[in-house]
């Protein structure tokens, strides 16, 4: 199921080029897993071992477990920190942290910091395949809330290239191609979406809407109707159902 925004994708290292070894490795995964499971005590445990040199592993760390609490704005810091102390030591890990910024950026609705560390994380070349592709599907998220929709999309098509089994790049991709009034483009795009995630309520709000645009009113209806099905109680997914069945007459 897609997360949305894709706020947890940095609660995960991202997979670059192989990393360099590191006798800190060890306690650094020791301290991740911490994170997820009591991130109080991994936030104690970065503290000290920043003390004791942990440096941007213990920074990248202490990212992790606000993550976990859902503190973006502190973990975008985090990340950003740990980012900017692996670029002083030379360690290719920086790429990694600076997309993990972003990320934790967007999730914070910080767009236009969110660019800025997602232009570094790109611009250092040692993502590559899916995690090139992530980050190339973040820029995208922040240069359509920056309102530049075209180079949004080639940011979108670059990621479908790099991560073609993620849903949300083809949902959003969808989602800018029907703003974009590219009808075919957008039907194109949510039938991939659907096949990787049926069972997604965003998913299914997109596919009712593109279905509207193009005149299928039963299966907008069919999508709205499944989306509101999948979709919490208390998701706005549900408010916004009821307001797009509202463009069709009462039956």
């Amino acid at each position: 199921m897609i997360l949305l925004p894709l706020a947890l994708a940095a609660a995960t290292q991202t997979a670059a080029k192989p990393l360099p070894a590191d006798p800190r490795e060890a306690r650094y995964q020791r301290c991740v897993a911490l994170a997820d499971r009591d991130p109080a005590a991994a936030k104690i445990e970065a503290g000290k071992w920043r003390l004791a040199g942990g440096d941007y592993f213990a920074q990248q760390c202490l990212g992790l477990a606000y993550a976990t609490e859902r503190n973006w704005t502190a973990a975008a810091d985090a990340f950003q920190q740990a980012a900017r102390a692996a670029e002083l030591g030379h360690d290719v890990r920086a790429a990694n942290y600076w997309a993990q910024a972003g990320n934790a950026f967007l999730a914070a609705g910080d767009a236009g910091h969110a660019r800025t560390a997602l232009d570094a994380a790109l611009a250092a070349g040692e993502l590559t395949g899916f995690a090139r592709g992530e980050a190339q599907l973040d820029r995208a998220r922040a240069l359509v809330a920056a309102g530049q929709p075209a180079a949004a999309r080639v940011d979108l098509d670059a990621a479908l290239t790099n991560a073609p089994a993620d849903p949300l790049a083809w949902l959003l991709s969808a989602t800018l191609a029907r703003r974009m009034k590219d009808l075919p483009r957008a039907q194109k795009d949510i039938a991939q979406a659907l096949t990787r995630s049926a069972d997604d309520a965003n998913v299914q709000l997109e596919a009712g809407n593109i279905a509207a645009v193009a005149g299928d009113e039963a299966a907008a209806r069919k999508a709205w109707s499944q989306a509101a099905q999948l979709a919490p109680p208390d998701s706005p997914i549900r408010a916004e159902v009821a307001k797009a069945l509202a463009q069709f007459p009462s039956r």
